[in-house]
């Protein structure tokens, strides 16, 4: 699995469970979600990732995106 993937499974699992979270427990949960929303909006247009950072120290090949 090359970084990109493995960024983008993460950020999907992450807003799973913020809508899981916002559906049983508060609504509050959905500011989570949007927390996520912005950073991937950001790290598309600046290339910083902070979940990039340690999925790489975690051994990952980089892939195209964050090269």
């Amino acid at each position: 699995m090359t970084l990109d993937r493995a960024v983008l499974a993460f950020a999907g699992i992450m807003i799973l469970i913020s809508l899981a979270l916002t559906l049983w427990v508060s609504p509050l949960w959905m500011w989570f979600t949007a927390f996520i929303a912005v950073n991937l909006i950001q790290s598309a247009f600046t290339g910083f990732c902070p979940a990039a950072r340690i999925f790489r120290l975690f051994g990952l090949r980089a892939g195209c995106a964050f090269q």
